[in-house]
């Protein structure tokens, strides 16, 4: 794919010099807020130069057919993602490759021996396996899964493959009931050929943030999901998702690794969608059951992706920094206010946002990259136990586990429990801390509905080699940042120190990616390390940038102004008190609804 290339101002590039010698040397977390701000600006420039990299361009046998029908596309998405570039309308549609944040000879594999060392299963025992819960107390349960919601829409490597698994030897004493432990390998890039590339895979799941977790990214599960009348998406006479018989799991666009947090995501921004649609039928009566579906896509998407921008992130990356730097990523340094009464005031997205600014790749076709999914393996999230409280009353309801809430148990606790409740719960309790001995008990031993064992620690550190992506200190200096030289530098806890030391027998340069970050210590009011934050910095733009619909066409022509009304007037509160209203106590004069919501007076 052709793009035109990315070719900063003098001035960008000497900022972004200057940016990068202010990091290294005091970190862009001390300065005020705007100071701090534009210093991530100028970071961002210079990883927008450095690390964004192609994989669509590798050899490749075959390429799958773009296939569209009349010119809807225009201005409407499509089920796949394709015709979001016109110019290049394979990009970021489902079955694309991922692309890659650092430089493809570096993501060539290692022999089979080095790529097992050390032990992943050792790793998840010794370093990851939770003995007392830490949570996040600035956060709620809720955040985690938004968090899971959104990264379905992004990306998706398809289901495993069965030949020639992982063989993982297991220590003496370890109680896993089978000899040896085998993780099944990714599933191979179909259109690669591996005698000329380093790895490349495919994203089964639409790149683009267009809600294709609820929706789907390819026609037949949007059939599946579309009620086929008013524009509305299936729900049951209780406003819940319609079931599969044969699974037990909700119908929507994605619902693998379920969980209650995921189906009330699901649950709201599908009654989400259909409130829009509601709202677009009285204004527009005339408009056909395509019509109205396509508009309440888009606003629903955009919807979801303005709540990541300027609240969930925000939420669990509490510095004042970074509270300005979303909101300018949105509305720009004019902010909110002057958006409001006046729109738009500069085509610079500096000054005005991102959306409604010009359509701008980088010089790299756009596309999820390994790096972004390796960063986004935040298990640690995830409680071991859940208490159901009543809403009106704050009385306990039930108690459950993880596997209690998982899969199609999900359903289950949700119809003792009701939406509101479990809502209520989830906004009172607190998601675990990303951090090391943190990672949740049951997800180390979690049976699959299928039958099916999984840890899913040592599963995590697997997927991240195999795929190609650096280790620790190596994925550091690809980013700019100061490579470690010695293990005390890791962090702040000596113990933690000594045992990753041991694990990988005091080789730092071994130390894989999530034990580093996992193990780093945080800016002020963080939720996760900075080093994973640099392909944030990178990569939560870009996804507004790339996407024409939230730049070129993010248009009252596009989305309505109806639409353009809906996206300036809601955010994930307003969406909760829409459909369930007795949530209003526990969320009143909450400044983020990610935050641990207000226990109502028991009765």
């Amino acid at each position: 794919m052709r793009v035109p290339p990315f070719r900063p101002s003098l001035p960008l590039r000497i900022f972004a010099s200057i940016a990068e010698r202010i990091d290294r040397s005091s970190g862009w977390s001390q300065p005020p807020p705007l100071i701090g701000a534009l210093l991530l600006g100028g970071l961002r420039t210079r990883l927008r130069q450095r690390n964004l990299h192609d994989t669509s361009g590798l050899p490749a046998t075959k390429s799958p057919a773009l296939v569209i029908k009349g010119d809807s596309y225009l201005t409407a998405r499509t089920p796949d993602g394709s015709f979001n570039d016109l110019d290049e309308p394979g990009m970021g549609r489902a079955g694309a490759r991922f692309g890659r944040n650092v430089p493809s000879d570096a993501t060539s594999l290692p022999d089979r021996t080095t790529l097992l060392t050390p032990n992943p299963r050792l790793v998840s025992r010794r370093l990851m396996t939770r003995e007392t819960f830490i949570p996040a107390s600035t956060l709620n349960l809720l955040a985690a899964a938004w968090l899971q919601f959104n990264v379905h829409d992004w990306l998706a490597h398809g289901k495993n493959r069965k030949a020639d698994p992982w063989q993982i030897d297991l220590e003496e004493g370890d109680p896993w009931p089978h000899k040896p432990m085998t993780i099944l390998r990714t599933r191979h890039d179909p259109t690669s050929r591996p005698e000329a590339n380093p790895p490349t895979f495919i994203n089964q799941a639409s790149a683009w943030w267009d809600a294709s977790q609820l929706y789907g990214s390819d026609e037949k599960v949007q059939k599946q999901v579309r009620a086929g009348v008013d524009g509305k998406l299936k729900v049951d006479r209780d406003g819940l998702l319609p079931v599969d018989p044969k699974t037990g799991v909700e119908i929507t666009g994605v619902s693998g690794n379920w969980w209650i947090g995921l189906e009330l995501m699901h649950t709201v921004f599908t009654l989400e969608h259909n409130a829009i649609c509601e709202h677009l039928k009285r204004e527009y009566p005339r408009w056909s059951d395509q019509e109205l579906f396509d508009r309440a896509r888009l606003i629903n998407a955009a919807l979801i992706a303005k709540i990541h921008t300027v609240e969930w992130t925000p939420g669990i990356l509490g510095h004042p920094t970074l509270h300005l730097a979303m909101r300018t990523n949105w509305w720009g340094l004019a902010g909110e206010a002057v958006h409001r009464i006046l729109g738009r005031i500069s085509k610079s997205e500096i000054v005005s946002g991102i959306p409604g600014a010009e359509t701008q790749h980088f010089g790299v076709p756009y596309s999820i990259t390994e790096e972004f999914v390796a960063v986004y393996r935040m298990h640690p999230l995830i409680r071991d136990t859940y208490e159901f409280l009543d809403a009106a009353s704050n009385r306990p309801i039930e108690q459950r586990s993880f596997p209690e809430v998982a899969f199609k148990n999900a359903r289950l606790v949700l119809d003792r429990v009701g939406v509101e409740n479990a809502l209520y719960s989830c906004g009172l309790m607190n998601p675990g801390a990303i951090t090391l001995h943190n990672f949740p008990k049951a997800m180390q031993q979690l049976e699959e509905p299928d039958g099916t064992l999984a840890d899913l620690a040592a599963i995590d550190i697997m997927r991240t080699r195999e795929r190609g992506v650096p280790r620790y200190n190596a994925f550091r200096r690809f980013l700019h940042k100061a490579p470690l030289r010695r293990f005390d530098e890791l962090s702040d806890n000596p113990e933690w120190v000594e045992q990753i030391r041991s694990v990988y027998n005091n080789e730092i340069d071994a130390v894989d990616l999530m034990v580093g970050l996992y193990a780093e210590p945080l800016p002020p009011g963080f939720g996760f390390s900075d080093t994973a934050f640099r392909i944030f910095i990178l990569m939560a733009s870009r996804r507004l940038n790339s996407d024409r619909f939230y730049t070129r066409d993010f248009t009252p022509e596009v989305y309505t102004p109806v639409g353009m009304r809906w996206l300036d007037e809601n955010g994930f509160a307003s969406v909760l008190l829409r459909h369930f209203p007795a949530l209003r106590p526990a969320l009143r004069g909450l400044r983020n609804p990610f935050a641990p919501w207000q226990p109502v007076q028991r009765a």
